[in-house]
């Protein structure tokens, strides 16, 4: 028996609610319609618990966080809106029986408490990418606890099983269920957004409505990771969740508005349960096609960056820094080069090191010990862990010997740029995305290193050979 009992996608735009749009939010009105259509038909279905899919709680890297005490709390005050507000008793046994099937199958999930978060400088809150959503279910209904989930950075495929492990958690305890879905598509619609505006924003926002329409998972999965990056949505993670849990399906789309520059969907799905091996089944060739892609990638990849990868992967089978292979080709040993080396997760920097000048005796070593400094030196980001070796893409920049300029000598897409004053000193690499035009590239430097823009600064340029994974 199947006691899920309704599945849907939601948006979370605080200017849906009266009390914060002030007449705004009649701009999507459609969008508001339809979630009181779902709020009416969660009514009648009765569940006993709604799962709540949210980005907006505490993310963590990597760990699914879900709420682990008996009540959460919450309101709209960050929106001006404090009187919108909600308590609400989470399911302890289904939470409970979700997070220990999960440590059976290695997907890492947190128990957030009051306590646990006030070590993180969060609160422990219901977060309004879940109250947007419950403001218009609970005007019809609200004799039910909640699962509080917010996705962490996990894998695509991770997220996915994760879903499979709601869906078998509803099974084992009978408790009768809803899950939603919250997250706004694309916030790059327009310059009205949050966001500069991107012509993917649209495309992504068509594309993932579409899949979701003809219950098509695996042309979801096979989205261009750099494309979601650059839509600025919210909520594809928790889409694929949803996914995991609902196994075969069919969507159907109840309204799509984006006259803020965001993109907001409203999707109800049915579960297709004539082949209930499906999940099960995509998920073995989702790791096959991403074992292909892996060896394709590797296979298709320079000596540059092969190098870079190969350091990684015997630091963490030798916990130190390998020597330089014998094998390797005279150019990386007879030349003498700075090298930026950068790790990319799904799109999303993961780690950038590298010099501008050469500090070893060759390129090679560059490479390898920068590899090493970008995966666990990097202070913005985490130490990367073994798990991720598959999911992240391995750049090498080689720098030529910086020289210097004006600002009229400047170009971000050709050159690189080094200012500096006095002691202070910040490079900014050619041809990245977002950086447009000289100035934003000086201030991005000059912010980088601590520099007043105002001041008069030193300016040096170069040019970068750039070697990609994939490419030979």
């Amino acid at each position: 028996m199947n006691h899920c009992l309704g599945y849907y996608l939601l948006p979370h735009p605080p200017i849906a609610i009266p009390e914060i749009g002030k007449g705004e939010e009649q701009e999507i009105h459609n969008t508001i319609d339809a979630c009181k259509f779902i709020g009416k038909e969660i009514s009648q279905l009765a569940p006993e618990t709604i799962i709540m899919i949210t980005p907006h709680g505490p993310v963590f890297s990597d760990a699914i966080a879900l709420s682990h005490e008996k009540l959460i709390e919450g309101n709209l005050s960050r929106f001006n809106a404090p009187s919108v507000n909600m308590k609400l008793d989470i399911d302890l046994v289904l939470t409970e029986k979700i997070m220990n099937l999960a440590k059976l199958t290695d997907i890492q999930t947190v128990g957030t408490t009051e306590k646990f978060l006030n070590n993180y400088n969060r609160k422990y809150e219901l977060d309004h990418g879940s109250i947007v959503p419950l403001y218009y279910i609970n005007q019809f209904y609200k004799n039910y606890k909640i699962v509080h989930i917010t996705y962490g950075m996990l894998s695509f495929i991770e997220l996915y099983h994760f879903g499979m492990l709601i869906k078998e958690a509803i099974s084992q305890t009978n408790h009768k269920a809803v899950i939603i879905a919250s997250g706004d598509l694309s916030h790059r619609l327009s310059d009205e957004g949050p966001y500069t505006y991107s012509a993917k924003g649209s495309i992504f926002d068509d594309k993932i409505l579409n899949y979701l329409e003809t219950g098509d998972s695996l042309e979801i999965f096979n989205m261009d990771k750099i494309d979601i990056e650059e839509a600025g949505e919210c909520g594809f993670r928790s889409i694929l969740m949803l996914l995991g849990a609902m196994g075969q399906f069919n969507g159907k789309k109840l309204s799509y508005e984006g006259p803020f520059g965001v993109g907001y969907g409203v999707m109800s799905f049915q579960k297709n349960n004539q082949d209930d091996n499906y999940s099960v089944n995509l998920l073995a060739k989702l790791k096959k096609n991403e074992k292909n892609k892996f060896i394709f990638k590797m296979q298709n990849s320079d000596i540059y960056v092969r190098l870079a990868r190969h350091s990684l992967v015997y630091y963490f089978e030798n916990e130190k820094i390998m020597d330089i292979p014998e094998d390797i080709p005279e150019e990386l040993i007879n030349k003498h080069a700075g090298v930026f080396v950068s790790l990319k997760k799904y799109g999303s920097l993961r780690g950038c090191i590298g010099t501008f000048l050469p500090t070893k005796s060759t390129l090679a070593e560059e490479i390898i010990h920068n590899a090493i400094e970008a995966a666990f030196e990097d202070p913005r980001f985490s130490p990367l862990e073994e798990k991720e070796l598959k999911e992240i893409d391995i750049s090498v920049d080689v720098l030529s010997e910086p020289k210097k300029a004006s600002i009229e000598d400047l170009d971000p897409k050709i050159y690189g740029v080094i200012v500096s004053f006095g002691r202070k000193r910040g490079l900014l690499l050619p041809n990245l995305e977002g950086v447009n035009t000289v100035s934003e590239q000086l201030e991005i430097a000059c912010q980088k290193a601590g520099i007043d823009p105002n001041n008069h600064f030193d300016i040096e340029r170069f040019k970068v050979v750039r070697h990609i994974e994939g490419e030979v």
